[in-house]
């Protein structure tokens, strides 16, 4: 007799205008290869070997064009839109609401790169330890601009942290319980404030934050290369 799998949801955070890209729209729903990236996201996790839940929260003006965008392009892949809120903590506790995976990761509208073996790794690392989030060493080196005058600081130190973030449905439910604060920048600072450990697992670099218009043309290029 086979051992069922642990049910799990992925919360899809998506706000913001497109004027850091000059656009007029949402960067969500900028077109990339004939179609919005927010499509290219979700398609991402309607494939993985294991179901997932999914769950979109868009601000309330613009979940009625994301329904005329999924007519448009006939987009039939199952999920539920929610209204969000007004910081990325509040849209994520509303997508907690909704959610009913005993495992939750949230997940940036445009990272439509993220690898499947990322994915997986954050779901396998957060069942066993409770956190998982994808992070990235630095290439660059690293100054602190905040003293005067400026000095330079071990990169060995930092990350880049990635999406998504995934944990065990109790754990983050309990961390959201706490009132909004401005040091909440993502779902593990939430988490680490509420007094629980984050695993660090390896991210892919593939797997930008499609803010820039230079960000465009590199997910273009990873697109046709896939």
């Amino acid at each position: 007799m086979s051992v069922p799998s642990i049910s799990r949801s992925v919360i899809i955070t998506a706000g913001g205008t497109g004027k850091r890209m000059g656009a007029e729209i949402p960067k969500q729903f900028l077109e990339l290869s004939g179609e919005p990236i927010l499509m290219h996201t979700i398609r991402k996790f309607s494939n993985l070997r294991d179901a997932a839940e999914i769950i979109v929260v868009l601000p309330q003006s613009q979940i009625q064009t994301w329904s005329d965008l999924c007519l448009k392009h006939n987009f039939k892949i199952i999920h539920t839109v929610i209204e969000g809120g007004k910081e990325r903590f509040h849209s994520v506790k509303n997508g907690l609401e909704k959610a009913t995976g005993q495992l939750i990761a949230v997940h940036d509208a445009v990272r439509p790169f993220v690898a499947e073996n990322v994915i997986e790794t954050c779901f396998e690392v957060a069942e066993k330890k409770g956190a998982a989030v994808p992070v990235l060493d630095l290439k660059e080196s690293l100054r602190n601009i905040g003293q005067n005058p400026s000095i330079a600081v071990p990169r060995s130190d930092y990350a880049l942290v990635q999406t998504p973030q995934c944990f065990r449905a109790n754990l983050l439910r309990e961390a959201y319980h706490n009132d909004y604060q401005t040091i909440f920048t993502d779902d593990a600072s939430v988490v680490e404030h509420a007094g629980k450990l984050v695993s660090l697992v390896s991210g892919n670099e593939e797997n930008i934050k499609i803010t820039t218009p230079m960000d465009l043309k590199w997910a273009r290029f990873f697109l046709a290369n896939e």
